[in-house]
């Protein structure tokens, strides 16, 4: 009888653990995966999780302890609008159209056939949302369910003023059922001198309480002496650009306690462990060699990406060169959504990115590439670069006229004390002069092991003229593969219609520019 009843017992048992495991594979069925993007405006590696002893960034040093911080991430793009939707396409900006910024008169716009994130997010039943600043368009290419940008709001308060994102992405989370997809534009640390200089050459003052200037509940501004600071190897060592370096390290707490405040909301709304996270930047600092160049400080950015369901890479470094084409594989992968087959203006769209996720992150042996045309509508400035490892090659398309300033870098004290320092004659304290800046030759390649400055252009040095060769060749595949329109820059015309159309070619122009 007690066997009997034992037997029952084991039945009812496993019959119990059936149950259960039944329902938990349908609980881990149903739970939602999410992913939520922060991107920062001009920054670059002033923080502690990059290895700067001197400035406080708790919160994004916090997200690298919960994440994986790549060492070599790359954008492809130094200038804002197109930078951000190469990251929101996938696409670099001379394939999907975004060739220079977006607002005002410039005026431009990605290619209306282009499929971006949120397009195909939401037509896979993901919810989306953008809080801050978006500076793409048109709205067909982009089309946000939830979004509060500069298109609808006050720049300042939906992407500095940190207690307004707060309660912004906490509304965007409260009414979030499914899967969502949440892009965070912060405006920090942009520079503020030419928009809005009562505040500040960085906006540093906005929101500090002081009379006139506002306050965010949520800011305690860190304050930091010109003295301090770690001016970057490619700043000149100055007081004007060391107070102006200082003056960026507190707009910067301002953006790393709001990262924090964001986080935080992820974390109240039950999913800081169903959320794959990624903090990184547009461009570099807004500093002489930095945004709107295509060398190491121009191009090289923050990139950490916390995934939930992979906590042993948790702290941990990559060494792998990866790209900012990188981020929507990686969202795709992340969902198990494929990429869309489609055609822009009759050329297939493909992406030469590639998923962070579920792979190895020391990539080695990878080349990253940049297309730069366009910043404000009146720089055009077009160049082409290619990056592995140990080496970078830059193609300078324009390379005849000088190459141009944008207007809020110009207002800037670095800038301004560089002019000031050349017309009188003084010593800049720099490793190039303006004359050098301005006019370059056509290509210049450097060896990043030991030069990271790229000082000594090895580009006609024969030592080296494999490796230009291999350098060379592999940009030509991958424009040739993005359908690059200034493949043929700058001695040929590309003719790839009528007679061309299906084998298109470069004509020579017998300029000598070759």
């Amino acid at each position: 009888m007690v066997g009997c009843l034992g037997m029952f017992n084991l039945v009812r048992y496993f019959h119990f653990l059936f149950i259960c495991l039944s329902s938990l594979c349908l609980c881990m069925a149903v739970i939602p995966r999410n992913v939520l993007v922060i991107v920062a405006d001009d920054y670059g590696f002033e923080c502690g999780a990059y290895n700067n002893s001197v400035i406080s960034t708790p919160n994004i040093d916090g997200l690298a302890s919960r994440g994986i911080l790549y060492k070599n991430a790359y954008t492809v793009v130094s200038s804002c609008s197109p930078s951000r939707s190469a990251i929101l396409t996938g696409l670099p900006p001379h394939q999907n159209g975004m060739y220079g910024l977006h607002n005002g008169y410039h005026n431009f716009d990605s290619f209306n056939a282009v499929k971006s994130l949120p397009l195909i997010l939401k037509d896979s039943g993901i919810r989306t949302g953008i809080i801050g600043k978006k500076h793409v368009g048109p709205e067909e290419v982009y089309p946000f369910e939830y979004a509060q940008t500069e298109e609808n709001n006050s720049i300042m308060q939906v992407g500095r003023n940190i207690t307004r994102m707060k309660e912004l992405t906490r509304e965007f989370l409260s009414q979030s059922n499914g899967s969502f997809f949440l892009y965070i534009g912060f405006h920090d640390p942009h520079r503020c001198g030419h928009t809005q200089p009562q505040y500040g050459v960085f906006c540093e003052k906005f929101g500090n309480g002081q009379p006139g200037m506002g306050i965010i509940e949520d800011w305690k501004p860190d304050y930091y002496s010109p003295d301090k600071v770690i001016v970057p190897g490619f700043v000149q060592d100055t007081p004007a650009a060391r107070s102006d370096l200082s003056a960026q390290y507190t707009t910067i707490s301002r953006l790393d306690q709001g990262v924090g405040l964001i986080l935080k909301e992820l974390e109240n709304a039950g999913h800081a462990d169903d959320t794959l996270v990624i903090f990184t930047s547009d461009n570099g600092i807004p500093f002489p060699n930095g945004r709107t160049n295509l060398y190491e400080s121009g191009t090289k950015e923050p990139f950490i990406v916390s995934n939930p369901l992979k906590k042993s890479s948790w702290g941990t470094h990559s060494d792998g060169v990866i790209s900012t084409l990188d981020i929507t594989p990686t969202v795709l992968k992340w969902f198990d959504i494929s990429y869309p087959s489609y055609k822009i203006f009759g050329r297939r769209a493909s992406l030469t990115g590639q998923s962070l996720i579920f792979s190895d992150p020391n990539i080695h042996g990878r080349y990253v590439f940049g297309s730069h045309s366009l910043h404000e509508i009146t720089m055009y400035y077009p160049m082409r670069s290619i990056r592995n490892k140990s080496w970078r090659l830059i193609r300078n398309l324009n390379y005849l006229m000088p190459f141009p300033i944008d207007q809020d870098f110009y207002l800037s004290p670095s800038f301004q004390d560089l002019l000031n320092r050349t017309r009188d004659g003084k010593d800049l304290h720099w490793f190039k002069t303006l004359n050098q800046y301005y006019y370059r030759p056509e290509w210049e390649m450097y060896n990043l092991d030991n030069d990271s400055l790229e000082i000594k252009n090895l580009a006609t040095d024969e030592k080296y003229k494999d490796i230009f060769q291999s350098l060379w060749m592999m940009q030509m595949q991958w424009q040739n593969q993005t359908h690059d329109p200034f493949i043929c820059a700058p001695g040929g015309v590309l003719e790839d219609a009528g007679s061309y159309k299906a084998h298109p070619v470069c004509m020579g122009l017998q300029n000598n520019l070759h």
